[in-house]
């Protein structure tokens, strides 16, 4: 696999409270030129690049981000709006809270809710495995399998760590045939974008392989 094929797996990502609109057209100019999985954006922009660039783009949005901890209801509120506006793909953040408590079944309960909002698009789960135990990640991988969403995602890239590739291999023992993985944060060359890839991981999140890759083609050449 080549380093422009590797961006096909990619989510090309703009998530930073300061976004403008400008960032995010050259977002969406990248993501088209190098023809990545999706733009990953806030929701506010949502609607805003489906009416510039319609079916062209796939949206990709975040909700309850970063922290999670936003009620059910608040979180199917912005899952709604966002389908409504025009994304295709729905990466929400779970409530930690819960998981500190013990209340597995809480969190599965919600992301069920939340996929069956989201119907035939796709719903990623991100547990942000940097403030999980071991044990908490097992059942993390067990309740988002149990709940029917189609991605498990490692991180929102705002918490005090990234993706690892221990916690994509534990992923893989523990998730259902039908989750797929996407890694997100961590991931800071185009070694450490193949070595996601390779390990199994269906997309990455990021916001510098474009420029990883560019480089790396600039200088190859």
């Amino acid at each position: 696999m080549n380093e422009l094929e590797m961006l096909q797996y990619v989510d090309h990502t703009l998530l930073k409270a300061v976004s403008s609109w400008e960032d995010i057209q050259i977002l969406c100019e990248e993501a088209l030129e190098y023809h990545t999985a999706s733009v990953c954006i806030p929701p506010c922009y949502i609607k805003r690049i489906h009416d510039k660039y319609g079916d062209a783009i796939n949206i990709c949005t975040v909700i309850g981000f970063p922290l999670g901890y936003s009620t059910t209801a608040a979180k199917a509120a912005e899952c709604e709006q966002a389908l409504k506006d025009g994304a295709n793909e729905i990466d929400m953040v779970i409530n930690l809270t819960d998981v500190k408590n013990g209340d597995y079944k809480k969190v599965e309960d919600e992301i069920a809710f939340l996929k069956k909002i989201v119907g035939n698009k796709i719903l990623k789960v991100i547990i942000e495995t940097c403030y999980l135990t071991h044990e908490e990640k097992v059942a993390m991988c067990h309740a988002v399998t149990n709940a029917g969403a189609d991605f498990i995602k490692t991180s929102t890239g705002f918490g005090t760590g990234g993706a690892t590739l221990e916690d994509i291999i534990l992923f893989k023992a523990n998730i259902g045939p039908r989750v797929k993985i996407k890694a997100a944060g961590g991931v800071k060359s185009v070694e450490d974008l193949e070595a996601f890839i390779q390990e199994g991981c269906a997309r990455i999140g990021t916001s510098s392989a474009v420029n990883l890759v560019k480089g790396k083609l600039a200088k190859d050449y």
